[in-house]
């Protein structure tokens, strides 16, 4: 184990977070680089506890213990290793997974639990600066050929791992560029993109051939894809996102958070010409979901300069302390505040929107709210509470609902379960043989890092598939579900 006495000894620090007046002034990520040395004490809190709860908590099975007592000795190569024998993309989780893994961690029974996030980014970002995260090409093919179809962290998982494996993967994305969700809904300022196109670079290396701006089951049909594949991976993602169905919807101004966050992240990145199509500059934005995906659109309408950000949330707000109905290890539902938080705007919570109300000339002008309670497990309206607040934007935060019905999953036949998710069998395979799906299209909205870990594991039945047998892992079932009550 690390220092016997780390737990005791070290209390739990964050990487700081540069100043609010000067992040919200460009698109950069918002932490501070952290001394390395500042980060081996953060890593010797780890107890290497007999029984590490962490395990349980992350679905990729990260060998946790272990790369912290490897980076408190300063071990760093064989720290990385130990990294990515569990996860293909540390340097994504480490900056964009809610890190479950450290509210199971046993330290948080009764103190603060080890920073693992951040111990797995800087172990990662330390392998690439020094050159130590190479291509892995394999040492022979197989001669199967797979398409994956979508590029957000599952279909790179599954590509990744499949190419290693000596098959050759042709991965199709409908975008102008590859990344998925990580590159078109996640932030600048939470993770700049450069990132993303690092780790593909690597892929590329390693003989995975990306195909973008390519959309499926239009520019190539299903019956091609299956003529000209062994075995076709549907890693479309959970896109089909969730309406609100109120008087005045139909107001210009009302925008779904995937129809406004990419033109944010395309205004970082400088790659507009004039303003984006969507511009928030001096005006009043009403946020509606209280989540992750909510405070992205708050980081990006301040960048932009919004006049008020209102993220609205029709749950009580939550508790600072863990609730005993969520006890440890399970993830709690806790009130965070992200950097975007930090910078400004208002949380408003247990409230429902009544009504949009427009200018008379079809455009947004306010919104009309009321106060909920919960009562024997509904949502009811207190009367009298009804209020306005200014809006000229309000952007839906509200989730996802499960992959959108293209012409490409009705041209290869798939059923689909009554969530509305692509039904797969014990080895991820739709009831079409040779089609499989990975992350959310088979699983419904989810974390990054079940996306990952279902990349692993469809990536192992297609191995099977393929060549009848595999020694790739398969950290996950279709079944598994996170750590909760």
């Amino acid at each position: 184990m690390a220092d016997p006495k780390g737990f005791l000894n070290v209390s739990r620090e964050t990487p700081t977070r540069r100043p609010v007046d000067v992040r919200i002034q460009d698109w950069k990520e918002v932490y501070e680089p952290q001394e390395f040395a500042h980060l081996q004490k953060q890593a010797s809190r780890c107890m290497d506890c007999g029984i590490p709860f962490c395990h349980q908590g992350c679905p990729l099975g990260n060998l946790i213990p272990e790369w912290n007592d490897l980076i408190w000795r300063g071990e760093k190569k064989e720290a990385v290793a130990r990294l990515h024998a569990t996860n293909n993309f540390p340097e994504f989780t480490g900056r964009l997974c809610p890190a479950p893994c450290e509210t199971a961690c046993v330290v948080g029974i009764n103190g603060s639990p080890v920073t693992i996030k951040q111990v797995e980014l800087r172990t990662i970002e330390e392998a690439f600066d020094y050159g130590d995260v190479q291509p892995l090409p394999p040492d022979r093919l197989s001669g199967k050929t797979v398409a994956v179809i979508g590029s957000g962290p599952a279909g790179l998982a599954t590509a990744q791992q499949l190419t290693r494996a000596g098959h050759t993967v042709a991965v199709y994305e409908r975008a102008e560029k590859v990344g998925g969700l990580l590159r078109y809904g996640i932030p600048e300022f939470k993770m700049e993109k450069s990132i993303v196109d690092r780790r593909i670079t690597q892929m590329e290396g390693e003989g995975t051939r990306f195909r973008a701006g390519v959309n499926v089951g239009v520019d190539i049909t299903g019956h091609q894809l299956r003529t000209k594949y062994d075995a076709i991976v549907l890693a479309v993602g959970s896109t089909n996102w969730r309406d609100i169905n109120v008087p005045g919807r139909e107001l210009k101004g009302i925008y779904q958070a995937m129809e406004f966050l990419p033109w944010g992240n395309k205004q970082g990145l400088g790659e507009l010409a004039g303003e984006p199509p969507i511009n928030t500059r001096g005006k009043h934005v009403v946020i509606l979901g209280g989540g992750d995906t909510g405070a992205d659109c708050l980081g990006t309408s301040i960048r932009q300069g919004a006049a008020s950000v209102t993220q609205l949330e029709i749950m009580p707000r939550p508790t600072e302390e863990r609730p005993s109905s969520q006890p440890w290890p399970t993830y709690p539902m806790l009130y965070r505040v992200s950097s975007a938080h930090e910078e400004g705007g208002e949380r408003i919570y247990a409230v429902s929107t009544e009504e949009f109300l427009g200018d008379g000339q079809g455009n947004l002008r306010a919104l009309q709210l009321v106060e909920m309670t919960m009562t024997n497990g509904k949502f009811e309206k207190i009367p009298g509470s009804e209020k306005e607040i200014p809006a000229d934007f309000v952007f839906l935060a509200m989730g996802f609902v499960g992959p959108e019905k293209s012409e490409l999953l009705a041209q290869l036949e798939v059923e689909f379960d009554d969530r509305g998710n692509i039904k797969r069998d014990s080895e991820f395979q739709t009831n079409i043989e040779g089609v499989f799906v990975a992350g959310d299209a088979g699983r419904g909205q989810s974390l990054i890092v079940w996306a990952i870990a279902e990349g692993r594991s469809v990536a192992s039945s297609v191995d099977k598939f393929l060549v009848g047998e595999t020694q790739l892992p398969s950290p996950i079932e279709p079944t598994a579900r996170p750590l909760m009550v």
